[in-house]
C-alpha cells in the first residue's frame, strides 16, 4: 500500500478525503489523516479499512517528521503560513508535497532544492488558486496555438451560497474560512490594468466599484477587484496584455452593504476593543458612532451611514441582529473584525442541509489574423449539503486528482509548481469534467473593457 499523508482535516478536505476513500482500494492506497484533534481525524477516517487516523501537532518537529518520512506524498492542508515546515521536510526525506496555497516566497525559494532532488511540489491546486489556473492557461494556450494574441483577461470566482439556500437579505452566507470574508481587501489598494492603463483602488472605495456580470440560469452577479491582479501576468505570459483584471464575485448589493461595515470600522483588524468579552452587540456598534444624549444607537447609525427608513440597508442590519443589547461579543481582546465575525457567523452559518455554490467566469479577449473576438468562460458547481459542498469538492477534488498523477508518475516535471502547463491541467480538467465540474464556453463580440459596466 503506498501511503497518502494528509496533514490538517479542515472542512475543505471532506470532498478530497471520500476522493482518496473511493480510490485507495484500485490504486492500493492507505490514507493516514494527521490533524491536531484526534478525534476530528478519526471523525474523516470513519471505518475504512484503508485510512488511518493520527493525532499530529505541526509543531512538534519529531511528531512532524515522523508522520513525513513514512509517506509517500505529503498533502498539506494547513492554513498557508504553516506549510513552509512541512515543505523543508519533504525536501529533506525526499517526499513530493501537494498544497492548495498561493506559492509563498518562503516556498519559491525552496524550487532550487526541490528540482535538485527531482521532487514535484504542486501549489495553488484548489479552486481559487487553481482550477481558475487551469480552465485560463486551457483557452489562453488555445488561443494562442491559432496564432492570437491576448489584449484582455478578466477573471472572478465567487464562493456564494446556491439558490434554493439563499434564505437572508445579503444573499450570502459563509462557504469558507469567515475571517478572510471580513478583511477581505485590506493591507494596500487593488491594483489591476484596463486598456493599458494601471487602475488602482484604494479599500475604502473598494466596496463601491463593481462590474456586473450575467451567468445563465443564475442571474446576475457583482465582481470587486481582487488585491493584485497583476501577480499572474508573467506567470501567464501575459506582459504585453492591454486589460487584466482578477476578482471576487458577490451576488448584486452585497457589496454596498459590507461597505457600511467599512465605513464605520467594523473590518479593521489592527486594534483591540477595550472590554470586548463583556461587550453587548449594541455597545459594539455605538463604539463607532459620536456620542449623543438624546439619540438612539439606531437613529445615530442611520444618521452616519446616511440610510433611509425605508432602505433595503437598514433592513440588511436590523436581520443581523447587531443592535441586540443582550447578546455578548464573548471574545476577550477582540478586534473589530474579530467582533463583526462574530455577529456575522450567527446568522451566515450553512444550515445542515444548505447548499453552497461555486460560480467562475472567465473573459478573453484576443486578435487573430487582425480580427478581434472574445470567449467568455463560466462554471457553476452546487454542493451537496453543509458536509459536502461545494467550495470542498473544487478544492478537494484538484488536491486528490494531481496527488494520485505525481504518485503514479504521470506529473513529472519537477520544482515548485503551478498548474499552469497542459502536462498538468489537461488531465486534471478532464478529471473533473467527468466529476461535474465543467466550463461552458460563449463566442462573442469583442467590445474591450465596457466602462457602463462599472459603478461608483
Amino acid at each position: 500500500m503506498r501511503k497518502i499523508l494528509l496533514i490538517g482535516a479542515g472542512k475543505s478536505t471532506s470532498a478530497l478525503i471520500k476522493y482518496l476513500k473511493e480510490k485507495s482500494n484500485e490504486e492500493k492506497l492507505q490514507l493516514i489523516i494527521g490533524d491536531l484533534s484526534l478525534a476530528n481525524a478519526e471523525k474523516f477516517a470513519g471505518d475504512h479499512p484503508n485510512t488511518k487516523a493520527i493525532q499530529l501537532d505541526i509543531f512538534k518537529a519529531e511528531e512532524r517528521q515522523t508522520a513525513i518520512k513514512e509517506a509517500d506524498i505529503v498533502i498539506s492542508m494547513l492554513p498557508a503560513r504553516f506549510h513552509i515546515e512541512v515543505a523543508k521536510d519533504c525536501v529533506n526525506f525526499n517526499k513530493n508535497l501537494v498544497t492548495a496555497s498561493y506559492v509563498s516566497d518562503e516556498m519559491q525559494a525552496l524550487d532550487e532544492e526541490v528540482k535538485q532532488k527531482g521532487l514535484t511540489f504542486m501549489n495553488e491546486i484548489g479552486v481559487d488558486p487553481g482550477i481558475d489556473h487551469m480552465s485560463a492557461m486551457q483557452v489562453i494556450d488555445r488561443i494562442r496555438a491559432k496564432g492570437g494574441k491576448m489584449l484582455l483577461f478578466e477573471s472572478f470566482t465567487g464562493g456564494l451560497v446556491a439558490p434554493e439556500s439563499d434564505t437572508n437579505l445579503w444573499n450570502y452566507k459563509f462557504t469558507w474560512n469567515p475571517r478572510n470574508v471580513v478583511v477581505a481587501g485590506q493591507g494596500g489598494a487593488a491594483v489591476f490594468m484596463q486598456e493599458g492603463k494601471y487602475k488602482y483602488i484604494p479599500y475604502h472605495r473598494l466596496f463601491r466599484r463593481t462590474e456586473f456580470l450575467e451567468v445563465e440560469n443564475y442571474g446576475r452577479f457583482e465582481g470587486l477587484a481582487n488585491r493584485d491582479s497583476l501577480k499572474y501576468r508573467s506567470v501567464y505570459g501575459l506582459d504585453s496584455i492591454k486589460t487584466l483584471y482578477r476578482g471576487t464575485l458577490r451576488r448584486v448589493g452585497f457589496s454596498k452593504a459590507w461597505n457600511m461595515f467599512v465605513q464605520l470600522g467594523m473590518t479593521d483588524d489592527t486594534y483591540t476593543l477595550q472590554g470586548s468579552e463583556e461587550m453587548s452587540y449594541r455597545d459594539f456598534v455605538n463604539s463607532f458612532l459620536p456620542y449623543s444624549p438624546t439619540d438612539s444607537v439606531e437613529l445615530k447609525t442611520r444618521y452616519n451611514l446616511k440610510i433611509d427608513q425605508d432602505d433595503v440597508m437598514w433592513e440588511k442590519l436590523l436581520e443581523l441582529d447587531i443592535f441586540n443589547p443582550h447578546k455578548k461579543i464573548g471574545i476577550k481582546n477582540a478586534t473589530p473584525a474579530q467582533a463583526l465575525q462574530k455577529i456575522l457567523e450567527e446568522k451566515w452559518t450553512l444550515a445542515p442541509n444548505d447548499k453552497d455554490m461555486i460560480v467562475m467566469y472567465h473573459k478573453f479577449g484576443y486578435e487573430i489574423e487582425g480580427k478581434t473576438n472574445q470567449i467568455d468562460s463560466t462554471m457553476v458547481h452546487l454542493g451537496e449539503d453543509q458536509t459536502y459542498t461545494a467550495m470542498a469538492k473544487t478544492v478537494g477534488l484538484p488536491v486528490g486528482i494531481a496527488t494520485l498523477k505525481i504518485l503514479n508518475k504521470e506529473i513529472i516535471t519537477t520544482g515548485v509548481l503551478r498548474p499552469i502547463t497542459k502536462e498538468i491541467y489537461d488531465p486534471i480538467l478532464k478529471e473533473l469534467a467527468e466529476n461535474g465540474i465543467v466550463f461552458k464556453e460563449k463566442e462573442r463580440e469583442y467590445l474591450g473593457y465596457n466602462e457602463d459596466n462599472v459603478v461608483g
